[in-house]
Order: C-alpha cells, then sequence, then structure tokens
C-alpha cells in the first residue's frame, strides 16, 4: 500500500509541475558543447552558477572548450581560469581528472554516450570529484544517460508537495525513478522545473542561490 501511495504522490508532483511551468528551455539556451556542461557541473559544486560563469567565459574565450586543450594546461593555468568559481584547487583538479578519464575514450562524446547508463555512472563516479549528483548532471545534459537527480532543490520540494525523499541520495534516485517513466527529455525537464523553481522560491524569500 505504502509503494501504491509513493507512485501517485511523485505522479501528481511531476503533473503539477509541468502543467504549473511547462517546458523550460534552461540549457538549451547556452551550452555550445558537451564540454561545456561538463565543466559547469564540477564549477557549480559549493557555489552559485553566477560564480561560475566567469569561469566557463574563461575557458570559452582561451580554450573554446577543448577538451584535449584544457587536459594540457598545468595544473596552476587550469586553476587561474576557475578561480572564480571558488574551490580552484579542487575543482581544477576534478575536471583534469574528468579530461583524463574522457581521453581513454578520445574525447568522443559518441563513444561516451554508447556505454551503458550503469557502466557510465560506474566510471564517473571512480573519479575523485565527481559526486552522485554531479555524475548525474553530467550524464544526463552532457552524455545523454537521463535520470533523477535527488539534489538540495528536488529534496526542498518534494518535502514541500508532501512526498519527502529518503535520506540517502541513492535511495532518493532509486524511489523517483522507479515511480517516473519518463523520456530523457522529460527527465531534463523536470530538473529544470525543479530548479527553476527553487531558484524563484529563494530570490522571492531575498536569498540568491
Amino acid at each position: 500500500m505504502g509503494t501504491e501511495v509513493a507512485t501517485v504522490q511523485v505522479k501528481t508532483i511531476y503533473q503539477t509541475m509541468y502543467a504549473r511551468m511547462g517546458k523550460q528551455p534552461w540549457l538549451e539556451e547556452w551550452q555550445e558543447t558537451p564540454w561545456e556542461v561538463v565543466y559547469g557541473g564540477i564549477l557549480v559544486q559549493n557555489t552559485s552558477w553566477r560564480n561560475v560563469v566567469p569561469s566557463l567565459n574563461s575557458l570559452k574565450l582561451n580554450f573554446n572548450f577543448n577538451p584535449k586543450l584544457i587536459l594540457e594546461l598545468s595544473d596552476e593555468e587550469l586553476q587561474q581560469n576557475v578561480r572564480p568559481s571558488g574551490f580552484y584547487t579542487r575543482k581544477a583538479a576534478a575536471i583534469k581528472n574528468i579530461l583524463q578519464w574522457a581521453k581513454g575514450y578520445d574525447f568522443s562524446v559518441l563513444r561516451i554516450q554508447n556505454l551503458t547508463s550503469s557502466q557510465l555512472r560506474a566510471e564517473l563516479l571512480a573519479l575523485h570529484g565527481v559526486g552522485p549528483e554531479t555524475a548525474d548532471y553530467v550524464m544526463m545534459y552532457a552524455f545523454e544517460h537521463a535520470g533523477f537527480i535527488a539534489d538540495k532543490y528536488s529534496r526542498r520540494l518534494f518535502e514541500r508537495m508532501g512526498c519527502p525523499l529518503p535520506k540517502g541520495y541513492e535511495a532518493a534516485k532509486k524511489m523517483v525513478e522507479k515511480e517516473l517513466d519518463l523520456t530523457s527529455e522529460q527527465w531534463k525537464n523536470f530538473h529544470a522545473m525543479i530548479v527553476n523553481d527553487g531558484k524563484k522560491r529563494a530570490e522571492e524569500n531575498g536569498h540568491y542561490v
């Protein structure tokens, strides 16, 4: 019985959000290459997106987001380019780690996309500096392996709408994915709706994220 109730609640949350917000342009408005998404997914850790933008602009202006060129940078050079995002030493190292991994696939987005979701996620999570939330974000928006991202915005939304998520990240992800059968584009849009709703509410309360 508990599962049936959860199913109704999760589906209702998705349907309610879509009826209110519809399709969100979000990433389609700005992303120029999947690598931009990869860098952004790492740089946004523990900071706001407005602090990420200068770093992305620097990586675009100086290297056109080219993963091979960026991997060849010295640690100090990369750190200087991503400094505006904060925690720049750790984030530069994480970018190097994910690019070194991608080098094993000749930096081919298509080859990476052709991995199974389970293999891709396992390989990303094995990289130092890439946690579950970052891995799922990169998988969905850079490599077309979509699913639920159990971030802080999702937790706040689900709790507010009467369906609090389990405490653990993997448990929350599993619960929602079990109850929703969405296409890749629908998963992307669901996450975009959740994040945009959360940001709007935060700004209305005087908190900028």
